[in-house]
């Protein structure tokens, strides 16, 4: 058995019904085929000294629940499909990047492109999250505790993003159908992106969504909804600057 063959004892332990496995005793791509073996005996899977590690958890494609003891590079929980994944630490760029469905909570900070292009699900980043949070978001739902960096949510095409913090520059630049919602301040909006109404039904979302995070009664009053003013959805030449 070579070192990159999954073994089934060494590093890993059951405890009702729990399997942790141990990345500073496997290789990570050991633990990650572990995680995507149909017939995996466990009701929750630990996962443990991650270290920073990239591409934690990526490409899970069945219900389970995840939780990874720490810190995690690049492209955690990415291509996620059912699974609900929790980061018990900061993550680096990309996590749940092209997520499907099911769940990433990240109980830390999260670095840039957080969500990206992701279809589905929910992200939920229970701190800051950095500069592209959202970008190309296709469909999912990210709630971010605090607040967000530049460039986030450009060229959103559908989904929901929610900032209970603050908005770094070029929010929303060339957004489709996405919607936006900020409690504080945008320090800039990008192109083609405009502060909305907030009707009875946006408000009820909202509340949806804090909730759905883990953030409840939250006056939804004190947000401003951002979204398309639809300007850019055909080439007009004398929009070709903002392009």
């Amino acid at each position: 058995m070579d070192a990159l063959t999954p073994h089934p004892t060494k590093g890993a332990t059951a405890v009702h019904d729990v399997l942790e496995l141990d990345l500073a005793e496997r290789w990570l791509r050991e633990v990650n085929g572990l995680l995507h073996q149909a017939d995996l005996a466990a009701d929750e899977v630990r996962i443990l000294h991650p270290a920073g590690k990239h591409s934690v958890a990526v490409g899970l494609n069945k219900a389970m629940r995840v939780t990874v003891e720490g810190q995690v590079g690049y492209y955690a929980a990415g291509m996620n499909q059912l699974a609900d994944v929790v980061i018990n630490g900061n993550a680096g760029v990309g996590v749940a990047e092209n997520m499907m469905s099911g769940s990433v909570l990240v109980r830390g900070d999260a670095s840039q492109s957080a969500g990206a292009t992701a279809h589905g699900g929910l992200l939920v980043v229970e701190g800051d999250a950095a500069a592209r949070c959202g970008i190309s978001m296709k469909g999912v739902d990210i709630v971010v505790g605090g607040s967000i960096g530049h460039m986030s949510a450009f060229m959103a095409q559908a989904g929901r993003l929610v900032v209970r913090g603050d908005a770094g520059e070029a929010l929303g630049g060339s957004i489709y159908e996405a919607r936006l919602y900020v409690r504080g301040t945008v320090a800039s909006l990008g192109a083609d992106c405009v502060a909305k109404e907030m009707r009875p039904e946006h408000h009820e979302e909202l509340a949806g969504l804090l909730k759905s995070a883990g953030f409840e009664s939250e006056d939804t009053s004190a947000y401003t909804r951002y979204g398309s003013a639809r300007r850019l959805y055909n080439f007009h030449v004398d929009n070709t600057d903002a392009y």
